[in-house]
């Protein structure tokens, strides 16, 4: 299929970003321009809470991309689930936590990749889970902090536990540093429920579903990528990299820098995804 030019608009003055429509009455894909930028990708050594995986820290040149404002919806994922497949079947309504506008939950990074092939196929641009590199910048959004708000983050900014728990009796802090404690909402909330956008126009980057990105796992970035493309060589490919923590995770596993990952098949309420594009063509 031929893709259609597509209009870039301006929000609030600076976000620039198109709409896919995907179907009727389905909201489309708000595909936020991502400028092209450099980083400091990982968390710094002194990070509250961080782990060995998050570093060493290495500088990353990101070209430019487009990314979704929010995750996947079970609207849209029903809507593109319709489609013809590509390599794989897809479920229709794989998630717990019902709602249109809540983010499609329990779908593999095979499942993902797939929603991805048909969505490329209905619309003629090439959609894609995001690199990770491409991941963290996004969600970082020109910050260095903990979190794209700061270096703290409550409940009322974004969809975690906020509750203190001990779980295979390893304790759980509700609060992040000097953050406070919060609500624990034991489930997914729809996409739009905070609409707090960071710098780039992005909205729940940390919490709420955690994100498959394409990389396979490896356990430091000692020899990671530095053009922002995906790792895809040389590690644990029985396992992808997620990132953003969720409705179940504790604030500390919601930072920009925090890494998490699962086999390409687990299918989980805690995991989600966005979708990322490169617009060949004309742009207006």
């Amino acid at each position: 299929m031929q893709a259609q030019a597509v209009t870039i608009n301006k929000r609030q003055g600076q976000n620039q970003y198109y709409e896919e429509p995907i179907a009727s009455g389905v909201r489309p894909l708000e595909m936020m321009r991502i400028p092209a930028g450099t980083f400091l990708m990982g968390s710094p050594e002194d990070e509250l809470k961080r782990i060995d995986r998050g570093g060493p820290q290495h500088e990353v040149r990101v070209p430019q991309f487009f990314m979704a404002k929010y995750s996947v919806t079970q609207a849209q994922w029903r809507a593109v689930a319709e489609m013809s497949p590509v390599e794989r079947k897809l479920k229709i309504d794989p998630s717990r936590f019902k709602g249109a506008d809540r983010p499609v939950e329990r779908v593999s990074w095979e499942d993902a990749v797939e929603f991805c092939a048909r969505l490329s196929a209905h619309t003629g641009r090439p959609y894609r889970l995001p690199s990770e590199a491409e991941w963290e910048y996004a969600c970082r959004a020109g910050t260095t902090t903990p979190f794209h708000f700061g270096e703290t983050i409550t409940t009322d900014l974004a969809n975690y536990c906020g509750q203190d728990r001990t779980i295979n009796k390893t304790k759980y802090s509700g609060s992040y540093g000097d953050g406070p404690k919060g609500e624990y909402r034991e489930e997914t909330t729809p996409v739009d429920h905070f609409d707090i956008a960071n710098a780039f126009g992005l909205c729940d980057m940390h919490g709420n579903v955690l994100e498959w990105c394409q990389d396979i796992l490896h356990d430091s970035y000692e020899g990671a990528p530095t053009d922002g493309s995906a790792w895809m060589t040389y590690g644990d490919d029985e396992y992808h990299i997620l990132r953003g923590g969720s409705w179940d995770f504790n604030p500390r596993a919601c930072r920009s820098a925090r890494r998490d990952y699962a086999q390409p098949g687990n299918r989980d309420t805690t995991i989600g995804f966005r979708v990322v594009s490169a617009p060949p063509g004309s742009i207006t």
